[in-house]
């Protein structure tokens, strides 16, 4: 594994493409701690640490510590994944949507240009709510915002949109000429981000009696495998053997080969998680907006960050999108029609319809298996705040999202390195990433 990371700086393209990477990630980390003016950070800063268990921990942990500094990336890239939910919902409901969708490289950059339009619109809703929020809420020290009005109003909204934007165009950049898929991994920088952080929160636990260093043993080898299960079921995969007949074209014999169909246990990956907490904070949002309405209140509470109710709503959200995205970008019958094209059938299942059918099936039972498993690691967090008083950052969503982001991006380097006559980060296996198809280019 050594010598792979090694011969990563070897290839010239490749060695430029992550060092890219790297400094586009390092001016995002140095974007997330520029606060906006006007904002009394002792005060934020213990409002923040009073709120560490909560749905704003929750929201920080997405922002990389952004929201917790109320920094000019306060934001982040949530706008965007939001509008990305958004159309990925209207293009099986709008049909000049779903004729875009059809339409290959064409219609595909129509979309991801009507998404960028939706983010500033959604960036500028949440960013009008966000300074509502900041003017009403006190730290030990005293308010948060020094002197509430409209001109700090004005300059808070448009500093969090054009960070918004800057933060778009910045996964952009990485996605394009950068290694790796420039969303996801901006999202991974400012979890990793807390992780030093987390860490020394643990030994503060421990220098204050609150936490045995039995129990510190216990978590990490917890830890431990909870990462070894997650990289487990993110590189499993059902084989469905498929032979070809054997075809005569001119003189040569083609086909009469075994292969198999690798079907993914967890197709969506990171992304069900994503969308799922995306729509989670969607209450908290508009009570910014509706402070005083008793329905807005009612509802939160019911939704209250680790409530019964929000970790049923939570998992119920996560089963949905994986199946959801699934359905989007796996279509059986055109594996089908495609294998009944080039002469391939599944041994004792008759070609075409069949053959969907059957793909189709197994593809619903190991998507319900790998979404259950992404929900109860999802919902570890509560449970380790509760019994182990753990940091946030050990295990559940954050985790998950980190260790799915990190295979992708180890998979594609991999990928360069194959292509140019190297070997891989293992030698007796391949790493089989898997694109975090939120796309930016």
């Amino acid at each position: 594994m050594i010598k792979g990371f090694s011969d990563i700086f070897r290839i010239p393209e490749l060695k430029k493409r992550v060092l890219f990477t790297l400094g586009i990630i390092a001016a995002y980390r140095l974007g997330a701690s520029i606060p906006i003016p006007g904002i009394d950070a002792i005060a934020l800063r213990g409002f923040f640490q009073a709120q560490s268990g909560t749905i704003f921990g929750f929201l920080d942990m997405f922002s990389g510590g952004a929201l917790k500094r109320l920094s000019v990336f306060s934001l982040g890239i949530m706008p965007y994944i939001n509008a990305s939910i958004i159309m990925s919902l209207l293009q099986t409901v709008i049909p000049y949507l779903e004729r875009l969708s059809k339409e290959g490289e064409l219609g595909r950059k129509k979309i991801i240009q009507i998404s960028r339009y939706s983010t500033v619109l959604l960036a500028f809703i949440q960013s009008f709510g966000l300074t509502f929020w900041m003017q009403s809420i006190e730290g030990p020290t005293g308010p948060v915002v020094r002197s509430p009005n409209l001109r700090f109003q004005f300059i808070a909204v448009i500093t969090m949109v054009t960070g918004t934007i800057f933060v778009m165009w910045l996964g952009e950049q990485i996605s394009e000429k950068g290694i790796g898929n420039g969303i996801s991994l901006i999202i991974f920088a400012g979890i990793v981000g807390r992780l030093p952080a987390a860490v020394k929160n643990v030994f503060s636990l421990l220098r204050h009696n609150e936490i045995s260093l039995f129990g510190i043993l216990f978590l990490i080898a917890l830890v431990l495998v909870i990462t070894g299960a997650v990289v487990l079921v993110e590189q499993a995969q059902r084989k469905i053997p498929v032979q070809y007949a054997k075809r005569v074209i001119g003189r040569k014999i083609y086909g009469g080969q075994s292969t198999y169909l690798p079907l993914k246990v967890d197709q969506s990956g990171v992304i069900a998680v994503i969308f799922a907490v995306s729509i989670m904070v969607f209450p908290q949002t508009l009570k910014q907006f509706f402070p005083n309405v008793k329905i807005m209140e009612t509802v939160s509470g019911w939704l209250s960050y680790g409530s019964l109710t929000y970790n049923i709503l939570y998992a119920s959200l996560i089963i949905f999108f994986c199946y959801f995205y699934t359905a989007i970008t796996f279509n059986p019958q055109d594996i089908a029609d495609n294998m009944k094209k080039w002469g391939g059938y599944i041994p004792g299942i008759r070609p075409g319809a069949p053959t969907a059918e059957y793909i189709d099936r197994i593809l619903t039972r190991i998507t319900l298996g790998g979404a259950i498993f992404i929900v109860i690691i999802a919902i570890l967090p509560f449970y380790f705040q509760a019994v182990l008083k753990a940091p946030f950052f050990f295990g559940g969503t954050a985790l998950l999202i980190a260790v799915g982001v990190a295979l992708d991006t180890m998979g594609q380097i991999e990928s360069h390195l194959i292509m140019r006559h190297y070997e891989g980060f293992m030698k007796k296996s391949r790493i089989k990433g898997r694109y975090f198809n939120i796309r930016t280019k």
